[in-house]
């Protein structure tokens, strides 16, 4: 199911950058849509995919090694404008005609560089500007065809043009904002280059999606898997838009959930929404499945398994359903294996639960599939969803389970699901909630001896996470203010019975994890 203009499509052929994602960040912020494909994507299909233009990523081989990842050749010859982005430029130039070659300096880091010409895909941008490098291989002046655009002090082919093809080529990473015009450069690739006009809009994509899940669904009957996160929430109120009653909602309350959680999704889909929405009190199911177990990946397996069970348990009792509907996003669908024939490694691992499995009989429908996490925020604000939904920080598919480490029981979990509450109460009060991308409670493994009053205590540990993050492929601490931190750790000890300490993690990722399990 496409939501998109054919005519307004950037295909990005990722070639294992770390920045291949950012990449199409920046052109969807340009109101373009684009898709981040494998670098063996043929040309024909190429062709019939009818892209306005071709983003090659960067990547960390070199073109004359064996083995290297290289595209088809006849993509060159398709007429697509075509934007080389280091390795990218480099392998571009190596299968035209230019000639790659080892630096003699290798250039990590700022850069400066200045554009002999000031038109086309430098239009707009300084004549001299910092740009961000990483690369120790280079282009080789003088190749027949190519004409230079820009340099650097340590590389005289910082940008590049070919003379009979559509093709442009940039050492720098315009996509990172260490290049600060790397977004005018983006603008002026797709813009003046490509012919786009910057139509995808999430209100279009709003306007299509309803359109094409009418046509699809048809009269039959669909189930939307809910777990009260931002992306199964948007996904069902777009659903709900859609196609109303023919859409039954089933919510799996695993008891593991924070505080408030089950509350607040049946009051947003069963009252404001007016949805046919399943609600399933599994908690007891799932602490006894759970008793004694205290490995992660073990714990993630059994909430897996029982969920699944539960699942498919309700979702026969609804009548005629043919399809399932899911919030996949778009990094979902590429770090999952979509384009596990590319080069690019797997930076993050996911700690959701995992998908549901294709022997349910149904077929699947992920209407958010082309959309990234900001994407889907505003979406849900233009659905109508309420913002305390729409602005939840992401929540691991096995809830509070790997957040309280070490066995699993009721007791331990509501120490935790108050100390959570109360992290969470202050942040919003305090106006940081929005400033962090993710923060939380864990209830660690140990006692400590503390005193309360005139006695000696040997109580539980807490600990704080807060992190700040762009994609949660890496994230830094965030540096909240000390006497937000002192009352959060004065309130969590003096209301949440059980608790004597509360230390806060100042680990960055990596090499810690932004989750403790």
């Amino acid at each position: 199911m496409s939501s998109t203009p054919d005519t307004e499509r950037i295909l990005i052929f990722d070639f294992g950058s770390q920045y291949a994602q950012l990449i199409a960040r920046r052109v969807r912020e340009q109101n373009v849509f684009c898709q981040l494909v494998r670098a063996n994507l043929t040309a024909e299909r190429v062709r019939e995919l009818k892209p306005s233009g071709i983003v090659l990523s960067g990547g960390p081989a070199s073109v004359y090694e064996p083995g290297a990842p290289s595209c088809d050749p006849k993509i060159f010859d398709l007429g697509i404008p075509i934007l080389g982005i280091c390795y990218g430029m480099q392998l571009a130039s190596h299968l035209t005609g230019g000639k790659v070659i080892p630096g003699n300096h290798r250039e990590f880091g700022r850069a400066v560089c200045r554009v002999s010409q000031m038109d086309g895909l430098f239009a707009g941008v300084p004549e001299e500007m910092i740009v961000w490098m990483s690369h120790g291989d280079q282009v080789q002046a003088g190749a027949e065809d190519y004409v230079s655009l820009a340099s650097t002090d340590t590389c005289p082919v910082a940008a590049v043009k070919h003379q009979k093809r559509p093709f442009y080529g940039v050492q720098f990473h315009p996509e990172v904002s260490h290049t600060p015009f790397g977004s005018q450069i983006l603008r002026n690739f797709l813009y003046k280059i490509c012919g786009c006009t910057g139509k995808w809009k999430i209100d279009s994509f709003l306007s299509q999606t309803v359109t094409d899940l009418r046509q699809r669904v048809g009269t039959q009957r669909v189930i939307c898997g809910l777990s009260g996160g931002v992306d199964s929430s948007v996904a069902a109120a777009l659903l709900v838009k859609a196609i109303g009653s023919q859409v039954a909602c089933i919510f799996v309350d695993n008891g593991l959930l924070r505080k408030g959680e089950v509350e607040a999704v049946q009051r947003t889909f069963r009252d404001h929404f007016k949805a046919d929405l399943h609600s399933v009190d599994a908690g007891e199911r799932f602490l006894k499945a759970l008793a004694g177990v205290s490995d992660p990946q073990q714990k993630r397996t059994i909430i897996g398994h029982v969920f699944i069970d539960v699942f498919k348990d309700e979702a026969r009792s609804i009548k005629h359903a043919k399809f399932l509907a899911q919030g996949t996003l778009y990094p979902d669908v590429i770090e999952s294996g979509a384009a596990k024939d590319g080069p690019a490694a797997t930076i993050k691992t996911h700690h959701n639960v995992g998908g549901l499995p294709k022997d349910l009989g149904f077929e699947l429908i992920e209407p958010l599939k082309d959309l990234f996490k900001d994407e889907v925020r505003r979406l849900g604000l233009e659905l109508g969803l309420p913002e305390n939904i729409v602005w939840r920080h992401p929540f691991p598919g096995p809830g509070l389970a790997v957040r309280c480490l070490g066995p699993v029981s009721d007791d331990r979990l509501e120490v935790l699901r108050q100390a959570d509450a109360i992290v969470l109460e202050e942040l919003k009060q305090s106006g940081w909630y929005k400033k962090t991308s993710q923060a939380f409670a864990v209830l660690l493994p140990v006692q400590s001896v503390g005193v309360m009053g005139d006695g000696r205590t040997y109580e539980n540990a807490v600990a704080i996470r807060a992190v700040q993050t762009d994609d949660f492929m890496t994230a830094d601490w965030s540096h909240l203010p000390y006497d937000l931190l002192a009352k959060m750790s004065t309130r969590i000890s003096n209301e949440v019975k059980g608790v004597n300490r509360v230390v806060y993690d100042i680990s960055s990722k990596p090499p810690a994890t932004i989750e403790w399990e």
